[in-house]
């Protein structure tokens, strides 16, 4: 049997890159997935990949509270409540912070910090009317060493890392369990916006395994997550990085 059969997840920033490869592993494992995605266009692309039945798209601007109240709570109507939760949308730009103009910072903490915020507060009733569920929110690398031009888009992955810790004492005693995944450089279309192919390579050196994470790997970790193998696991942060970390910036 597949490991998600009969369960029922909400993937922000589906649409693409690592949350693309989440939902698409969680939908391989007879998942239900809603994905809630802002881009219009790569919101069309991906209706039209979803599997018959297992993916359900919402057109959804997380930093939007109402928007994200609508989706969750419209998507465990439809198929009968709410088991996962995978906080992975995010916008991000790197520059260095003297210069960071405040509708950049405003439009990064908005969706990167308060729209894992308001999905947590949409789904909490429902996983707590399920019994309990998991949450998995993306953290990153970016946490643990500095990061050139990161200062912001760092400090909101570290304040993620606290809500996961936060959040796992918090819901725990209702059966939710919440952790984290940190993963590093990933090659997908937003991160090759902002990274040269130099700056690939240069991340690549420095893994001890001589390669990089691919998104496909992020989305196997999430199964794990949240599937029973990992039912006692609450309140970390894994890292999915070949030893970037250990190995240092």
């Amino acid at each position: 049997m597949k490991k998600l059969t009969g369960k029922t997840a909400v993937v922000t920033g589906g649409g693409g890159g690592i949350g693309r490869a989440i939902a698409d592993a969680f939908a391989a494992e007879g998942c239900k997935v809603a994905l809630l995605d802002h881009d219009a266009a790569l919101f069309e692309q991906r209706s039209a990949s979803l599997p018959p039945g297992g993916g359900h798209p919402y057109l959804c601007d997380v930093s939007d509270r109402r928007q994200v109240v609508r989706a969750v709570d419209d998507f465990a109507e439809r198929v009968g409540g709410l088991d996962f939760v995978v906080n992975n949308a995010v916008y991000f730009s790197y520059s260095p912070l003297a210069v960071m103009t405040e509708d950049v910072i405003d439009r990064m903490i908005d969706v990167g910090l308060k729209g894992t915020l308001w999905t947590m507060q949409a789904a909490t009733p429902h996983l707590v009317a399920r019994g309990g569920g998991a949450v998995v929110n993306l953290s990153s690398v970016a946490v643990s060493f500095a990061v050139r031009h990161a200062a912001v888009y760092s400090a909101i992955k570290g304040a993620i890392d606290a809500l996961t810790r936060q959040q796992a004492v918090e819901l725990g005693a209702q059966g939710i369990r919440v952790n984290a995944l940190a993963p590093g450089p990933v090659s997908t279309p937003g991160a090759r916006s902002v990274i040269t192919d130099e700056g690939w390579e240069a991340r690549r050196s420095r893994t001890p395994l001589g390669r990089l994470a691919t998104a496909e790997e992020v989305g196997a970790s999430a199964v794990f997550l949240v599937s029973e193998a990992a039912a006692s696991i609450t309140g970390v942060t894994l890292k999915i990085d070949a030893g970037i970390t250990v190995s240092g910036p």
